[in-house]
């Protein structure tokens, strides 16, 4: 074990739980209007209160851990070795974490497990009830996010097999994340009066804060992913803080250019695009490539969290499909793209595959045009299982207990109906 990588890895698994709660939960929080800001913020809590427990329970198994012994095997989902984390050693290591004790891989894990649902509450922020919402995100961490996990991140998914490359969970958290908001906001509805009453922010200092300690949170999310102090690491934190400025940028340039003047909201939310593309690709691109995803995404996010949502009618509150969802699909296309081996072999996680092959590409600006199909396949079952489990789950949910909470409360505010308390 590495003193220097086990400390590097503490302290990013307390950025990245950092990215919820404050983070996640003041960036919502202060996209919503006044009397909705509790319902919001307690979401985030909540989920992580939630998702900590489930991922103890069975969560950390089911993802991390595999179901056959066998080599070639192409698994769907993990075994049960590590339920309520049974015979996890202290002094033991993970498979794909051999320089930190076990416990720490899956408590850094256990923080994208949570931040992943907490980023759905996005699309579907001001009308779903309180207790539907902890069975959905029960249900969801299990069914959806603990396959996808696997079948990317453990050496025997069938995703991994297949050669999907996502660094830091451009398929596993964001794409995941944001077509499931879009469902769940298809499922429940409109807020009423969508889109014509007044829905702006109430307060966008909150939602800057959260935006800074996401971006601060973010190096743990994306450098953390190297899962050593290395120089792997510092790559993936230089490209992530490159193409989170330029996508910041270009979002807000649009913004100007189109309509006259650059907001608040839109230069966070370029910015988080800009985090969110660079996930997948940022153990794997160069600074070029972090200037192309960053632009593209900005950009690309820009049309679909206005333009393409505005056309198509659905109620994305405060844009988790449009974000996240397309932001995860423009990144994990691009990391085709801009994959570099240079980068990605840096510390010798490539060693195997170039002592057999010494002339193996790995994006398409190296000559591997393959490269684009594969991670366009591990898009489409991401979005597809996703899709079918999501609106399942969502319509189970609805005939047992109801998603929608009453109009009244929609109309008054869910802060005092659902828990009885208000910010002022």
């Amino acid at each position: 074990m590495s003193g220097g990588d086990t400390a590097w890895m503490l302290m990013s698994t307390a950025l990245v739980l950092m990215m919820t709660i404050p983070g996640l939960a003041l960036f919502y929080g202060g996209m919503v209007r006044k009397f909705n800001v509790l319902a919001m913020v307690m979401q985030s809590f909540t989920i992580t209160c939630l998702v900590t427990v489930i991922w103890a329970l069975v969560g950390y198994s089911l993802s991390f851990t595999a179901a056959s012994d066998a080599a070639d095997a192409k698994e769907f989902i993990g075994g049960f070795s590590r339920v309520l984390l049974a015979g996890m050693d202290p002094t033991g290591t993970h498979a794909l974490a051999p320089t930190i004790p076990e416990p720490v891989f899956m408590m850094y894990q256990m923080t994208f497990a949570i931040i992943t649902p907490a980023l759905i509450t996005g699309a579907f922020a001001d009308r779903m009830k309180f207790s539907s919402m902890l069975v959905f995100i029960a249900l969801w961490s299990l069914l959806v996010y603990a396959p996808v996990a696997h079948t990317v991140w453990h050496p025997n998914g069938f995703m991994a097999k297949l050669g999907v490359l996502d660094f830091a969970g451009g398929t596993v958290v964001h794409i995941n994340a944001g077509i499931a908001g879009l469902v769940a906001c298809l499922v429940i509805g409109k807020r009423k009066g969508y889109p014509n009453a007044d829905f702006s922010p109430h307060n966008l200092v909150l939602s800057l804060i959260g935006a800074s300690l996401l971006w601060v949170g973010w190096f743990g999310f994306n450098a953390g992913s190297a899962l050593t102090a290395g120089p792997r690491a510092g790559m993936a934190m230089t490209v992530t803080q490159v193409a989170t400025g330029a996508a910041a940028l270009a979002w807000v340039f649009v913004e100007w250019a189109l309509k006259g003047k650059p907001s608040v909201l839109g230069i966070i939310s370029g910015a988080v695009a800009g985090l969110v593309a660079i996930t997948p690709a940022a153990g794997f691109v160069d600074t070029v490539g972090a200037f192309a995803i960053g632009i593209a995404a900005g950009v690309i996010c820009f049309f679909t969290a206005t333009s393409m949502k505005r056309a198509l009618g659905y109620d994305d509150s405060l844009d988790a499909f449009g974000v996240h969802g397309i932001g995860g699909i423009v990144g994990a296309i691009l990391t085709g793209v801009f994959a570099k081996m240079s980068i990605a072999n840096s510390e010798g996680a490539f060693a195997a595959t170039l002592k057999d092959a010494p002339d193996t590409k790995l994006g398409l600006i190296e000559g591997n045009v393959g490269q684009v199909l594969t991670q366009l396949e591990g898009v489409a079952f991401t979005v597809v299982w996703c899709a079918v489990i999501t609106f399942i789950l969502l319509k189970i949910i609805d005939l047992v207990i109801g998603l929608r909470v009453d109009e009244d409360i929609e109309r008054d505010g869910l802060d005092i109906a659902l828990h009885g308390e208000s910010i002022h």
